[in-house]
């Protein structure tokens, strides 16, 4: 049975990989590229032309003896080119010297921008679809975050200012323009249904870090839930729920946290109403941009047998988790910490400890 699962796994991975593989933003547009190109060799093709109309008489033209602009012209292509048929020949000094010195360096500089056209849009081209296909199966402690509406655009935004590299982030919505924007931070992106196995196997779900989830409406974010979940079992899932009904739908489909953004802006304003500060605490908090932020990371070997308030990295500990248990910093469990236990700690922003240390 593992091994049909397996061969089902890697035709389903074939398939996402014909018809939705993963982009990366290229620095210039290809036909901002072809365009350049082609003028700068149109541009070299009427230098040399002008070269040699100045210096029409000292060629010869062994038809008719008359060097005409047409012949010219005639001239520089069969010149550039390297095709040569004799006809029109440089006789003079100064024609066989300019032909040396200025005419074949303008060939070679012709000859390479076409031939880098080439690469760039034929070996080039091959070699980078090659290679995201060899980061699609090479993805792995990745980030995927699943549909980039407002809460996804700024969930991305966060984790890259919290340090994350773009290029460990993959972003799947069904819209081109905001792929387009995902692509611009640097993230790989895929236009995919998130709710179709084949498309999550193909971005490695069941490898990632975490699969964060905001479709924009509850009923496909739960669709979602489900699918990762059953396709990775042991993946840390986070989505977004706007109607409280259905928050708990979303963790009976395997959400490990349900975030409900109408809830946080009414728990805001309430603590606005309790004191002036409280929301800009709150916000502060919760943003990397501020000046404290929430840390959740395991407890260090060097703090066990300690309690939560005396943490090795100077922050202030609120919360132990032990066996999917949580435990206050005035709690007795908090008093002793254990290998295994997860700490939730506040702690001074990069920034802030920056600005500390130049008082």
């Amino acid at each position: 049975m593992r091994v049909g699962l397996r061969s089902y796994g890697q035709r389903v991975i074939e398939h996402a990989r014909d018809f939705a593989p993963l982009r990366r933003k290229i620095n210039v547009p290809v036909w901002a590229d072809l365009s350049i190109r082609i003028g700068a060799a149109l541009a070299l093709v009427c230098l040399v032309v002008m070269l040699h109309w100045l210096d029409r008489d000292g060629l010869v033209d062994q038809h008719d003896g008359h060097v005409s602009f047409l012949d010219v012209v005639y001239f520089t292509m069969i010149s550039i080119t390297t095709t040569g048929f004799g006809d029109i020949a440089p006789v003079s000094d100064r024609s066989r010297l300019i032909e040396a010195v200025i005419v074949t360096p303008i060939r070679f500089a012709v000859l390479f921008i076409f031939v880098g056209a080439a690469y760039n849009y034929v070996i080039k081209r091959g070699w980078e679809k090659w290679h995201m296909a060899r980061i699609q199966d090479q993805l792995s402690d990745h980030i995927v975050v699943l549909g980039y509406g407002t809460s996804g655009t700024e969930a991305v935004r966060e984790l890259i200012e919290r340090g994350t590299d773009p290029h460990r982030i993959v972003v799947m919505d069904t819209n081109a323009g905001r792929l387009a924007h995902a692509e611009e931070l640097g993230c790989n992106v895929i236009q995919a249904d998130a709710s179709r196995d084949v498309d999550l196997i193909a971005v490695r779900v069941d490898k990632a870090r975490a699969v964060l989830i905001s479709a924009g409406r509850d009923d496909a974010s739960i669709l979602m839930v489900l699918t990762v979940r059953h396709l990775a079992p042991g993946v840390p899932i986070s989505v977004v729920i706007r109607a409280d009904d259905n928050e708990l739908l979303a963790r009976q489909a395997g959400a490990d946290n349900v975030i409900n953004p109408v809830r946080f802006a009414g728990l805001l304003l309430a603590g606005s109403a309790q004191g002036a500060h409280i929301a800009d605490y709150l916000v502060d908090l919760a943003s990397v941009s501020g000046r404290v932020q929430l840390v959740e990371r395991p407890v260090l070997p060097e703090e066990i047998g300690k309690p939560l308030s005396q943490l090795a990295t100077g922050g202030h500990g609120l919360r132990v988790y032990r066996e999917d248990a949580a435990h206050g910093f005035w709690e007795t469990e908090a008093g002793t910490l254990q290998e295994g236990d997860i700490v939730v700690e506040i702690r001074p922003t990069a920034e802030a400890e920056a600005a500390k240390a130049k008082r």
